[in-house]
């Protein structure tokens, strides 16, 4: 079966001029060309409208998207990595509307706004013991001190800095441009700067708190008043963001946050 220009303008909310650009660009060819000129398009070409569509909601550009249906030919394991990255932006959704149907009802009935239920699946608490093992009990206490330093309109907006970054992270991977690409490199400046504003991590500037530059005890930090290996850091956090479940969910599974491991490395390797 084969659907005109019009159909699939109507079907997906696009208009038969991108539709006609699309084809001058060499993006989506039609299946055939009618003998009145109209254009008319098959299975294979609305499989890979709907790639299009998916990437040009990930925000890439025309060039950008052009790059990536020619670099992963396979429709049906690319649209297997958009489904997943959906899946997850489902679930974080569904997460934030509880999160602010429940603020909403506590203030209409004059109740108590529960924190915890606000910044639903943020808990730095759940991973004392690891920081401490890893670069000591004094980063962590740090890094906590700093938490509960803030207040809550401070909180709700680092927790939603550290939700787009993993939302785009997921994006950035799901559209399948490589890990030395542009794009990939600026989300990486984009994270090691995310974690310069932690304290008590071995990537923390002067600015961060009262953390300084330094770690004294553990980890990466080296010895006492001794800059950190800011590289080894960052790419150790990559390696770990594959190795463990629990970091891989926070970027749409270990295939995704393979791909934030790698980014990392190469910005630590020439960056940093």
């Amino acid at each position: 079966m084969d659907w005109s220009v019009q159909q699939i303008a109507k079907m997906t909310g696009t208009t038969g001029r991108t539709l006609r650009h699309y084809d001058n660009i060499g993006l989506l060819k039609p299946s055939r060309t009618g003998n009145n000129g109209y254009r008319y398009y098959g299975q294979e070409s609305l499989v890979r409208l709907q790639r299009i569509l998916l990437l040009r909601d990930l925000g890439l550009g025309l060039p950008a998207i052009a790059d990536v249906l020619a670099n992963e030919a396979d429709a049906e394991h690319a649209l297997g990595r958009h489904l997943a990255w959906l899946q997850q932006e489902q679930d974080r959704l569904g997460r934030q509307i509880a999160s602010v149907r429940h603020t909403i009802e506590a203030l209409q009935s004059g109740g108590t706004i529960m924190a915890e239920k606000m910044f639903d699946g943020f808990d730095h608490t759940q991973y004392r013991e690891e920081v401490q093992q890893r670069w000591g009990k004094d980063a962590y206490a740090r890094s906590d001190a700093w938490w509960r330093g803030l207040g809550s309109e401070e909180k709700a907006a680092w927790a939603e800095q550290s939700r787009q970054l993993g939302a785009d992270w997921m994006a950035a991977a799901a559209s399948g441009i490589p890990a030395d690409s542009a794009q990939a490199q600026d989300l990486a400046r984009r994270h090691v700067e995310w974690l310069r504003g932690i304290p008590g991590t071995p990537a923390a500037s002067p600015a961060a708190g009262d953390a300084g530059g330094t770690i004294g005890t553990g980890g990466t930090a080296g010895a006492e008043g001794s800059p950190p290996d800011i590289k080894a850091y960052v790419t150790g956090l990559g390696e770990m963001y594959v190795a463990d479940p629990r970091f891989a969910a926070n970027y749409g599974g270990a295939d995704s946050a393979a791909f934030v491991r790698d980014a990392l490395r190469i910005y630590a390797e020439t960056r940093l």
